[in-house]
C-alpha cells in the first residue's frame, strides 16, 4: 500500500500563481458579458442611496498614477457601500473643454486660423471623444466598476444646457457682472486665468529702486524731495499712476548725496544698505496719513503720480512706498478706483507693449524690462538695479509666467455670498479634517471669480448686447439658449446668427432697430466642472443632490471642490456635497515628483501588464493616501509579495475544503473545540475592524488587518497545526470537520472583505467556494459581525496560550540552530511552569503536541525546578530534547508506538487505525 494515497492532501484547481496580467482581462470580459454594474444596481435598488460624485479628469493623454490612485480609491468606497446596505451608483465623468485640447490639435498641424470657429470646435469634440475612449479602457482595466457606457461628459448638449441654467440662476441673483479689472493673464495662452489655474515657480526678475520727484508737496514735503519705490516688474512703470503709502506708518525724509528721499522709517536701514547710500541723515519725519494727495511726477512721462493711502502696504520688503499701476494689480486697481484713477493697461493680449507705453511699443513685456530700466537711468531716476529669484505665478498649462492685466471680463461676485460659502464649509464633513481650514481660508480671502476666457473651445457665455451696449441676461434668453444647447449643442452659438439665437420676436428697449450682438468669450473650465452637481446629479434620474462624497486630489481645494461649492451655494444655498475626502500626490520611490524628463514615471498600464491591476489596487490600499504617496518597482514588488501570501491563504483554504459540504458537514459553534471557537472570535474581530475601517475610509488598516490575519492567525498558527488533522485523519473525523468549518467561514468572510480591494481575485476565488450562490461576490453583502458566546474569555485565554506558544517556538528555533533537533516534529518539549501557566495548560482540552507541532510534550515541574540547560522565558522554562521512538511513515510524528500494529509496522497507532478503518481496499 502507498500510504501517501491515504492522505487527504489539498485538492483545488485554484492556481497558485495569480498570472494576473493574463487572467484579469478574462474576468473583466465576464463582468461585461453579465453586465455586472447593472446587476449590482438592480440588487441594491430601494436601499438608502450613497452617491460618490466623480470629479472629471481631463480628457487628454494616457492615465497616470494619480489617476489610478484616485479612481481606485473611489472604487473601494463604491464597492464597499453597495455590499453594506446602500444603493451606490457610480457615474464616471470627463472634463473636455479648455486650452490643452486646442494646443494638442495645433501640435498635430491643425490650422486654426484657416477654418471657422465651429469647424475647429468640431475637431476639438472629435479629439476629446477619442481621448475619452482611450482613458475609459484604461480605467476599466483597473477594475473600476461604473456606468462606463453612460458617463457624463462636459461637452454633451444636456450637460451644457444645465450649465447655462446655473449661469442664468447666478446672474438672476446678481452674482454675475462684467467689469474691467486686473486678472491673471497668460500671454502664452492669450487668455484670462482663474486662481485655480495658477502655479508658483521660481523666476529671475530685475529688482529696481526708482525715485519719483515731488511736484506738489501740499506743504508737507519740499519741492526738491523724491519718493522712492521698489518693484520687480519694471515693465509696469509706464502704467504707473500713483504711489501708495500706509496711513499708520512713519515715513522719513533722508538727506544723502545731495538728494532728499522719502522711505518708511522701519525700512530705512535695509534700503540704505541695498542702494548703498552713505551718511543718510534723517531731516524730517511724517505720518503716512499726512502724505495723502501729494503729487509726484512720473519719471518717464509728463504725467502726475498721486500719493494715496492704502492698508495693503506692508514693510516686508521694499520702501514702504508702493508703485501703483491700477491696470496691473488687484490692490492697485482697488485703491485706484477709490481715488478715481484710470485703469491704464499698455499691454496687449499676447503680452506686447502697446502705443500707450510710449517709447516701448511692440516690445514683449519681459523684454521691455531692460530698455525701461535704461530709460529710468537716463532720466536720473534709477537708484539701484539688481536681480532676484523669487516665487512667481505661472500658467499651469503652458508653464510660462503670467501677468496681472486689466481687461473687460465676466466675474462671479464671491463677496456677495461669501458668508453662505463659509457656513456651507462648516456644515461639510472633511477628511482629513484640515481640509476644512484650508478651503475656509481660501474662500475667506479670495477675490471675485473671473469666469470668462478669450478662447473658442468651451461653453459660450450666454449674453447678448443691445445696440446701446446694455447686457441682456433674462430668464427668457437663458431658457431659450439652454434649450437650443440641449437640442443642438453649444456649437450652435458660433454657427447661427445672433437673431437665430434669440427667442422669436425678442425685443429690447436698448435696441430700437432690432440689432443685437452676442458675447464671444467662453466660460472658465472650472465653471464647466463646477456645474456638475446640476448637470449630473440633478439631470440624471439615478443620482441625487447633494452627493454624499466628493473625492479628489488635494490640489482640488482650489479647483473642483472650490468651484463646485461656489456654484452650488449660489444656486441652492447649500454645498453640493455632504463630505469631502482628499488624497495626496503619487511620487516616485524617493519622494520626487514624477516627470518624463527625470525618467522616474511609474505608468499604470505598464504595472498592469507586468503585475496586474490587483497589485496596483493593493498598493493603493497599503499607503497613507491622505498624504503624498510613493510608488516604485521595489515598493510594488513588496506589495506583490503580500498579495502572494493572501492568494496562497485562499488556495490553502480552498484546497482543504474539496470534500466539505457546508450544508451537511458544518459543525455548530457550540460543538467546536475551544481553539476553533477562538479562531472564529478572531475572524469576527477581523470582520468588525475591517468594516469599521471601510466606513472611515482607512484602507491601509484593512491591508494590515487582512495581511496579519492571513499570515499570523491563519498561516503561522491555525493552518500550521491544522495540517496534522486535515491530511491525516479520516474524512469525517469530528476534529477535521470542525477545522473545515472554521476554514469555510474564514474563506467566505475573507473573500467578501477583500472584494472591494482585490476585486478580480475575490471573483476568481468565489467560483471555487463550495455551495455559494450568486454568480459574483459583488452580488453579495459583507459578512456581519456576530457577538459569539464567551468571546472575551476565549480571546484572553488563547492570547495567553499564543504567548506561551511563541516562547516554545523560540526555544525550538534555538535547539534547531544548536543541532539538537531537526524539524520540530523530531522534538519533545518539556515545560517547567509557574502556577498561572500550569492553570492555563490544565484548562486546554486540545492536543498540545499538535498545537506546538512536536512529537512529545510534558509539564515536568515548577519553574524553579527547571534544569540549567532549559531556556528560561517569561511564560515557562523550556527544555527541548529529541523525541523518543521511530518516525511514522504517514504522519511524520516520532513515537515509540511505531510498529505496534503488525499489519502496518511503519505507522503509529493513530495512522494504523485510520488506514485500517478507511483504506483497507487499497491493501
Amino acid at each position: 500500500m502507498e500510504y501517501k494515497d491515504t492522505l487527504l492532501m489539498m485538492q483545488t484547481d485554484f492556481p497558485m500563481r495569480g498570472n494576473l496580467p493574463q487572467r484579469e482581462p478574462d474576468i473583466q470580459a465576464k463582468w461585461e458579458e453579465m453586465n455586472i454594474y447593472q446587476k449590482v444596481q438592480e440588487r441594491t435598488k430601494g436601499r438608502p442611496m450613497f452617491i460618490l460624485h466623480d470629479g472629471p479628469p481631463y480628457a487628454n493623454g494616457d492615465i497616470h498614477m494619480g489617476h489610478a490612485l484616485n479612481k481606485i480609491l473611489k472604487d473601494f468606497i463604491v464597492r464597499y457601500k453597495s455590499m453594506s446596505g446602500y444603493h451606490a451608483p457610480y457615474v464616471p465623468g470627463w472634463d473636455t473643454h479648455g486650452l490643452p485640447i486646442e494646443q494638442a490639435l495645433t501640435n498635430k498641424g491643425v490650422k486654426r486660423k484657416e477654418m471657422t470657429v465651429a469647424e475647429f470646435r468640431k475637431l476639438c469634440t472629435e479629439y476629446a471623444l477619442e481621448q475619452i475612449d482611450n482613458q475609459r479602457s484604461q480605467f476599466k482595466r483597473l477594475g473600476v466598476r461604473g456606468d462606463w457606457e453612460n458617463p457624463y461628459i462636459t461637452l454633451k448638449p444636456e450637460y451644457e444646457a444645465q450649465q447655462i441654467k446655473v449661469f442664468g440662476e447666478m446672474a438672476k441673483k446678481g452674482y454675475i457682472y462684467k467689469g474691467k479689472k486686473p486678472v491673471y493673464w497668460s500671454p502664452s495662452s492669450e487668455s484670462a486665468l482663474a486662481e485655480a489655474e495658477i502655479e508658483y515657480n521660481d523666476k529671475r526678475s530685475p529688482s529696481i529702486y526708482v525715485a519719483f520727484k515731488v511736484k506738489d508737496g501740499k506743504g508737507v514735503l519740499d519741492h526738491d524731495t523724491e519718493i522712492v519705490i521698489w518693484t520687480t516688474t519694471p515693465w509696469t512703470i509706464p502704467a504707473n499712476l500713483g504711489i501708495s503709502v500706509h496711513p499708520d506708518l512713519t515715513y522719513v525724509v533722508v538727506s544723502t548725496n545731495g538728494h532728499k528721499y522719502v522711505v518708511a522709517e522701519s525700512l530705512l536701514e535695509a534700503v540704505t544698505k541695498e542702494i548703498g547710500w552713505e551718511e543718510a541723515t534723517v531731516v524730517q519725519k511724517v505720518k503716512g496719513s499726512d502724505l495723502e494727495n501729494i503729487v509726484a511726477l512720473h519719471p518717464l512721462y509728463n504725467r502726475d503720480s498721486l500719493v494715496m493711502l492704502g492698508e495693503h502696504v506692508t514693510t516686508d520688503a521694499g520702501t514702504g512706498c508702493v508703485h501703483t499701476a491700477p491696470g496691473h494689480g488687484e490692490d492697485d486697481f482697488l485703491i485706484g478706483q477709490k481715488y478715481g484713477l484710470d485703469v491704464l493697461c499698455p499691454v496687449d493680449d499676447k503680452g506686447y507693449m502697446t502705443s500707450e507705453a510710449e517709447g516701448f511699443a511692440g516690445l514683449f513685456y519681459d523684454e521691455a524690462n531692460k530698455p525701461i530700466s535704461q530709460a529710468l537711468e537716463a532720466a536720473g531716476a534709477l537708484l539701484k538695479l539688481s536681480f532676484i529669484t523669487h516665487s512667481y505665478p505661472h500658467d499651469w498649462r503652458t508653464k510660462k509666467p503670467v501677468i496681472f492685466r486689466a481687461t473687460a471680463q465676466w466675474f462671479a461676485s464671491i463677496k456677495d455670498f461669501r458668508n453662505e460659502l463659509l457656513e456651507a464649509i462648516k456644515e461639510t464633513k472633511w477628511v482629513p479634517a484640515w481640509g476644512e481650514t484650508r478651503l475656509f481660508n481660501m474662500v475667506r480671502d479670495r477675490g471675485d471669480w473671473c469666469i470668462s476666457r478669450q478662447r473658442v473651445w468651451g461653453v459660450p457665455i450666454p449674453v447678448f448686447y443691445a445696440e446701446n451696449g446694455q447686457e441682456i441676461i433674462t430668464d427668457e434668453t437663458i431658457n431659450h439658449v439652454s434649450e437650443l444647447f440641449r437640442q443642438h449643442g453649444s456649437n450652435i452659438w458660433f454657427e447661427r446668427d445672433v437673431k437665430e439665437l434669440l427667442p422669436e420676436g425678442f425685443t429690447h428697449p436698448g435696441s430700437p432697430n432690432g440689432i443685437f450682438t452676442k458675447e464671444t468669450d467662453i466660460m472658465d473650465v472650472w465653471f464647466d466642472s463646477g456645474s456638475s452637481h446640476q448637470a449630473v446629479l440633478v439631470e440624471r434620474e439615478d443620482l441625487v443632490r447633494p452627493a454624499d462624497l466628493y473625492l479628489e486630489g488635494s490640489d482640488q481645494y482650489r479647483g473642483w471642490f472650490n468651484s463646485s461649492l461656489s456654484t452650488g451655494v449660489a444656486v441652492t444655498g447649500k454645498a453640493p456635497y455632504k463630505g469631502v475626502l482628499s488624497h495626496g500626490f503619487a511620487l516616485d520611490g524617493e519622494g520626487r515628483k514624477m516627470s518624463k524628463s527625470l525618467g522616474n514615471t511609474v505608468v499604470p498600464a505598464k504595472v498592469m501588464n507586468q503585475l496586474g491591476a490587483d497589485i496596483l489596487r493593493l498598493w493603493v490600499a497599503s499607503v497613507d493616501y491622505q498624504a503624498d504617496v510613493r510608488v516604485s518597482d521595489a515598493i510594488l514588488k513588496q506589495v506583490a509579495e503580500v498579495y502572494r501570501k493572501i492568494r496562497n491563504t485562499f488556495r490553502f483554504l480552498l484546497g482543504n475544503l474539496a470534500d466539505f459540504d457546508p450544508s451537511a458537514d458544518k459543525v455548530v459553534y457550540e460543538n467546536l473545540r475551544e481553539v476553533d471557537q477562538f479562531m472564529l472570535v478572531k475572524l469576527n474581530n477581523l470582520i468588525k475592524n475591517v468594516r469599521d475601517a471601510y466606513e472611515n475610509y482607512e484602507f491601509a488598516a484593512i491591508y494590515h488587518l487582512v495581511n496579519n490575519f492571513c499570515t499570523l492567525d491563519l498561516s503561522a498558527f491555525y493552518l500550521d497545526f491544522a495540517k496534522d488533522v486535515l491530511y491525516i485523519e479520516a474524512v469525517n473525523n469530528s476534529e477535521r470537520r470542525a477545522i473545515q468549518t472554521v476554514l469555510y467561514d474564514s474563506l467566505l468572510a475573507l473573500t467578501k472583505l477583500v472584494s472591494p480591494i482585490l476585486s478580480h481575485t475575490a471573483d476568481e476565488v468565489w467560483k471555487f467556494i463550495p455551495n455559494v450562490t450568486g454568480e459574483s461576490v459583488q452580488l453579495t453583502d459583507l459578512p456581519e459581525y456576530q457577538e459569539l458566546p464567551n468571546a472575551k474569555a476565549l480571546e484572553d485565554k488563547w492570547t495567553s496560550f499564543m504567548k506561551l506558544r511563541d516562547d516554545v517556538l523560540k526555544a525550538l528555533e534555538e535547539a534547531r540552530n544548536a543541532k539538537v533537533i531537526g524539524k520540530s516534529l523530531t522534538a519533545k518539549v518539556t515545560l517547567y511552569v509557574n502556577d498561572q501557566t500550569k492553570a492555563l495548560l490544565d484548562s486546554i482540552q486540545e492536543n498540545l503536541k499538535q498545537l506546538f507541532i512536536v512529537s512529545g510534550f510534558e509539564v515536568a515541574g515548577s519553574y524553579e525546578q527547571a534544569p540549567e540547560q532549559a531556556l528560561k522565558l517569561e511564560t515557562a522554562a523550556i527544555l527541548i530534547t529529541k523525541a523518543e521512538g521511530e518516525t511514522c511513515e504517514r504522519c511524520w510524528i516520532v513515537t515509540p508506538e511505531v510498529g505496534s500494529d503488525h499489519d502496518h509496522p511503519t505507522l503509529c497507532s493513530r495512522c494504523a487505525s485510520v488506514v485500517k478503518e478507511n483504506y483497507s481496499h487499497l491493501a
